[in-house]
């Protein structure tokens, strides 16, 4: 006898059919999943299992849009976990809603329902019977938990165009910054210029701010509210240049950062694994280093407020989180209402993948709108707030030390991480960790960054432990506890650093022995599926087959994402002149039973072109005073036409359990340029960017 399989996670901590799926007697059918859109697609996925579950056309299925008190809570859309979690979830309860919808036909047909055929929703029985989902919308009851078991579901294997894509290709109101309620007042916020500093006393904010400005302050928050949005603007332009800020954390100096990593008060976690091998016959030893890095989100973070006239308060906010749950908790906390009084609805903005300010912003709102009851407050960041004042991804020094033996294997790996946590999410720790929470008066002290449990994949340590077959392992954290700079969750997190120093490593390693890179690394994996991938992207590019050309290069890195989710290999083709240019990324990815194939190329792609940005030019530049990239001049990304050619393979395991595809390319292909670069040029960069000044400095010091 075997073991009835659990419900999935997402599912049974909402157990209720009802929660997730609606059938309506007019041929529709409602879809409410936890998980939100933000530009990733998901929607049309989990759109798609739904439908082959239910076994109905997928037009009949509207996705309902998240919101608290009507959606499932499924924490955070983060981890490449919306389809692993959610879509399992739904799989399972679209299925077992059509098996109760099939059972109540077949009693009321009198048939068998081994019997019942299934057509787009009409359940068909012996002699051309008939009662569709629609005819037993009131007779079937979802008001019910689900329960465990396995149960079959029609996978057609066929590609639904997204379903968000028109209304973005013409132009059509989707986003929330598009939202437009009558009597809408605009506001803006002037944020102080580092953690903990405080407006000078007696500066006459509102004779600052101008005529027809409404100026709410409390503590070191400052807002403005206007009818006129350009009006508020202007007036938030004056106040930023005008208004003196006391004391607040000083920055450290950039120039300085790889030591400064090294130099703070630190919460240590060793993670040991196999045991020391015979003595190291040679050994490697490199030290890494990883910039801030920005969100960069095309379009500034956006939310809506509005506070309930009269009566008990109630708030209600409109905003592009990633975890209306997690934001109402924190919402909660800072003014003190049961969180069944807040009302947080999921509307599309830019895309984030990570920890933007969408959530700081919405906070910003409700602290407006709480000035005016009744009114709708639409408050809209600046480019400048937008790139500056959000949190950023933690910069990160890694050093790492490789044994080789007496037969050129790897026989052992000792990484050390010094990093900033990588999680100040709300809704996780009892004070808020959205930014005004700080700053208003009686608010907590700025909150230190945190990591993720290693169970979810880690935070600065995700991807640090290899998995190459090394007998002896040992990674340790070191977690920052001094952030002047605010950190959080940003695409891969940990794994972009940690991959980048792993598989530099490797070719490292694998020029000590005189072997192939490609080579190398098989030598030292047993997993099938990672051998799979790495042998399919050396095949697709053509790798040992191309000619030597100066100044061009190439290089190949793997990862398999949290070492637990999608295995993805890049083969990266650049030219090195007075700059590093990526001509071309091949790349060969396994996620498993492929739910969305555009899907998952498009992830895949997207992460490896952002990837490029980060390899190649991102880094957030700061002095003691604040912050300095506060625009695209100071923080530029990759250009249109800077953009590689990308070609993504998709490995079938249809055996295999879906996996996330939007985290799998970041770190790979950040080490396969590098290694390309390494190829080119003879140096091993270990700083990045990897910028021409990166490069003038790796040839001065003989790199």
């Amino acid at each position: 006898m075997t073991d009835t399989p659990p419900l999935p996670k997402s599912l049974g901590a909402n157990p209720l059919l009802s929660q997730w799926v609606r059938i309506h007697a007019d041929g529709c059918v409602d879809i409410i999943p936890g998980k939100v859109e933000i530009g990733q697609g998901i929607a049309t996925a989990l759109l798609k299992m739904a439908a082959e579950a239910l076994e109905v056309d997928p037009a009949r299925i509207r996705m309902v849009r998240p919101a608290t008190g009507d959606s499932p809570d499924e924490g955070v859309t983060s981890g490449s976990q919306s389809i692993q979690d959610c879509g399992r979830a739904l799989r399972h309860v679209c299925a077992e809603v059509r098996d109760l919808f099939r059972a109540e036909a077949a009693m009321r047909l009198g048939a068998d329902v081994a019997e019942l055929g299934l057509d787009d929703g009409t359940l068909i029985g012996p002699g051309n019977a008939r009662l569709s989902y629609w005819e037993l919308a009131d007779a079937v009851s979802l008001a019910r938990p689900a329960t465990p078991g396995t149960r079959d579901v029609l996978r057609t294997g066929t590609d639904l165009p997204r379903i968000d894509i028109a209304d973005k290709v013409f132009g059509r109101p989707r986003f929330i910054h598009d939202m437009r309620p009558d009597d809408l007042l605009h506001g803006r916020v002037v944020p102080p210029p580092r953690i903990g500093s405080r407006p000078a006393p007696g500066q006459g904010l509102a004779a600052l701010a101008g005529a027809g400005i409404q100026v709410v302050t409390d503590g070191a928050f400052i807002g403005l509210l206007s009818p006129d949005e350009l009006a508020v603007e202007r007036a938030a332009a004056r106040l930023r240049e005008k208004v003196r800020w006391d004391g607040g954390a000083p920055l450290p100096d950039e120039a300085g950062l790889h030591d400064w990593l090294t130099t703070q008060q630190v919460d240590p976690v060793v993670d040991q694994r196999g045991e020391a091998a015979a003595p190291a016959a040679s050994t490697l030893a490199h030290s890494f280093l990883k910039p801030f890095i920005a969100h960069g989100s095309m379009a500034p973070s956006c939310a809506l407020a509005c506070w309930a006239p009269e009566g008990e308060p109630h708030l209600a906010v409109w905003t592009h989180s990633q975890g209306i749950y997690n934001l109402r908790a924190d919402l909660s906390v800072v003014f003190g209402l049961p969180p069944e009084r807040i009302r947080v609805e999921h509307v599309e903005g830019a895309g984030c993948y990570g920890h933007n300010p969408a959530d700081d912003v919405a906070l910003d709102a409700a602290l407006l709108a709480r000035a005016v009851p009744g009114r709708t407050v639409r408050v809209q960041m600046t480019r400048e707030d937008e790139l500056a004042g959000g949190p950023f991804a933690p910069a990160m020094r890694v050093d790492v030390e490789v044994d080789l033996d007496a037969q050129g294997a790897l026989s052992g790996w000792r990484h050390t991480i010094w990093s900033n946590g990588h999680s100040m999410r709300p809704g996780r720790s009892k004070a808020s960790t959205l930014r005004a929470a700080a700053q208003i008066e009686g608010g907590p002290p700025w909150p230190i960054a945190i990591n993720m449990p290693p169970a979810t994949g880690g935070g600065a340590d995700r991807n640090a432990m290899p998995l190459y077959d090394i007998p002896a392992r040992t990674v340790t954290n070191n977690r920052l506890t001094v952030m002047p700079i605010r950190t959080s969750a940003m695409r891969a997190l940990g794994a972009f650093a940690n991959v980048f120093a792993i598989e530099s490593m490797m070719d490292e390693a694998a020029a000590a022995v005189g072997e192939d890179p490609v080579a190398f690394r098989l030598r030292h994996l047993s997993d099938p599926r990672a051998r799979g991938v790495i042998r399919e992207a050396a095949h697709l590019s053509g790798w040992g087959k191309q000619a030597a050309v100066e100044g061009r290069g190439r290089g190949f890195a793997f990862a398999r994402y949290k070492n637990t989710g999608a295995y993805c290999a890049v083969v990266a083709d650049v030219t090195c002149t007075d700059e590093v240019r990526v001509n071309s990324l091949t790349i060969a990815v396994d996620v498993g039973e492929i739910i969305s194939r555009d899907g998952v190329i498009n992830q895949v792609e997207g992460g490896a072109i952002q990837a490029t940005s980060w390899a190649l030019k991102e880094a957030v530049h700061f002095a003691p005073e604040g912050i300095l990239s506060r625009g695209w001049e100071s923080y530029p990304i990759l250009r249109f036409s800077e953009v590689p050619a990308v070609r993504v393979h998709l490995v079938e395991r249809p055996e295999a359990p879906p996996m996330g595809a939007g985290e799998a390319s970041q770190g790979p292909t950040g080490a396969a340029i590098a290694n390309a670069v390494h190829d080119a040029l003879g140096l091993r960069i270990t700083r990045l960017p990897l910028t021409r000044e990166t490069l003038i400095e790796a040839m001065e010091l003989g790199q």
